[in-house]
């Protein structure tokens, strides 16, 4: 909750504690601020979670790399093996046989650490849902935080219940961020 949030908390206290009938817009105005700080705290763990997965996979993407480089080499040295004159034929060859086994050992590594790094993608894509949701519904609750807010200056329960409406569609908004798979 944000200083300017906490600063509209106390002023509803205030006025509910001034005039017993804006009591209900006063709490329901407490109660939207601390549903926007939690929408607000799931938000930022999962951008925080979408971060940490771009990061990991990036990290995988250049592992990848990495071992294309060393598969491209010991492809290359496998067929200069074959094609230089060796003063020793059979070391020449057990070399161009280790070349080559290492090339292929590379490429099956490349493909297990590609799919290691589209999971992570994967778990990237699905934080960042999850923060989309989150980010919404905490949108939709400060918008219903200020209506509710403007009740206790005009005194039009129009304002409260508009509030409410979209303090519920922030809560059902923000919720569906847990379900998100």
């Amino acid at each position: 909750m944000n200083s300017h949030e906490l600063h509209e908390a106390e002023h509803s206290a205030e006025h509910g504690a001034a005039d017993p009938s804006m009591a209900r817009v006063s709490l329901t105005t407490l109660i939207i601020a601390v549903l926007v700080a939690l929408a607000s705290v799931s938000g930022h763990r999962a951008h925080t979670e979408e971060l940490l997965a771009q990061a990991k996979a990036s990290d995988q993407w250049s592992f990848y790399q990495a071992k294309a480089i060393r598969g491209h080499a010991s492809d290359m040295f496998k067929d200069l093996y074959s094609v230089i004159s060796a003063t020793d034929p059979k070391k020449a060859a057990e070399l161009q046989e280790k070349a080559k086994t290492k090339a292929e050992g590379y490429e099956k590594d490349k493909k297990e650490i590609e799919e290691k790094a589209h999971e992570l993608e994967k778990e990237r894509d699905t934080a960042q849902h999850e923060a989309d949701r989150f980010d919404l519904g905490e949108l939709l609750l400060e918008v219903g935080l200020v209506m509710t807010s403007l009740t206790l200056l005009t005194k039009q329960k129009k304002f409260w219940l508009l509030g409410g409406l979209l303090a519920v569609a922030g809560v059902a908004v923000a919720a569906t961020g847990f379900f998100v798979h």
